[in-house]
């Protein structure tokens, strides 16, 4: 392949490819025309990106790897999405990811950016072997606690997954109702593919949800806060007073309703 008979464009074209010979790129190396050497440094900077990245994923692949050299398997990661709002259900996840897959970028849904949630949502919902949701109500919060509610959330998305795990990688819990062997990984959604996978399915999923409660309750914003406490949901609070969507157990929503008796 000689680079001298090669236009820009067609080396724009080559460079796109996955299988780019490196005596090819030395030879760009020693191509006189900036516009080739643009090409050449974005090359590089994508291909030191796609490196990241999958040394990313084999770090975050530690304990999927260590129970299958085990033989256990199917492993399902599971986390949680709305501990902390003072409005709408809390959202759980539990997904099973193939053996030999990759999704580059798969990390933790809250460093993610909204279009690259969706775009592994929808990447997950096609590689994985099973995934499922599960929501508990702000009247189970209310009524149990969060705590207790995001474990019984947990639960349920495990129970309706179509296969049985053998493993759980969880996000910094137990679930105590189930009797498989579990991993309560700390910070597991930065720490496990499986666990991130989870994370993505529930934040996407909920998220979703939250934007329709803003269609219903224009006035509070869901849509743009997803019900957490930042100062334009608190004035809303002061201003109309609590909904049934509300989570009355949180200190804020009692506030409000104080205020407002």
């Amino acid at each position: 392949m000689n680079r001298v008979h090669l236009t820009i464009k067609e080396i724009s074209e080559r460079l796109k490819k996955t299988d780019v010979p490196l005596e090819w790129i030395a030879q760009l190396e020693t191509d006189p025309r900036q516009g080739v050497q643009k090409l050449l440094a974005q090359w590089k900077r994508r291909k030191k990106h796609e490196q990241q990245l999958k040394k990313q994923w084999e770090s975050m692949s530690h304990f999927e790897r260590f129970y299958r050299a085990q033989g256990l398997k199917p492993i399902a990661g599971v986390d949680e999405v709305g501990r902390g709002p003072l409005a709408g259900p809390v959202v759980a996840a539990a997904v099973i990811l193939p053996d030999d897959c990759y999704i580059p970028g798969l990390n933790d849904s809250k460093k993610l950016q909204l279009s690259e949630r969706e775009k592994l949502y929808n990447q997950i919902d096609r590689t994985a072997v099973a995934w499922a949701t599960a929501s508990v109500s702000v009247k189970r919060i209310d009524e149990v606690n969060i705590y207790q509610a995001t474990l019984e959330a947990m639960t349920q998305a495990v129970n309706q997954l179509n296969q049985v795990p053998q493993v759980l990688l969880n996000d910094a819990v137990v679930l105590p109702d189930i009797e498989v062997v579990q991993e309560k990984v700390i910070g597991g959604d930065q720490r496990s593919i499986s666990i991130a996978a989870a994370s993505i399915m529930a934040k996407v999923t909920r998220d979703r949800f939250m934007e329709k409660l803003g269609e219903v309750y224009p006035q509070y914003g869901f849509e743009r806060h997803m019900g957490y406490a930042t100062a334009e949901h608190l004035q809303a609070l002061r201003k109309y007073g609590p909904t049934e969507v509300h989570r009355q157990s949180f200190a804020p929503v009692r506030n409000a309703m104080v205020q407002g008796s």
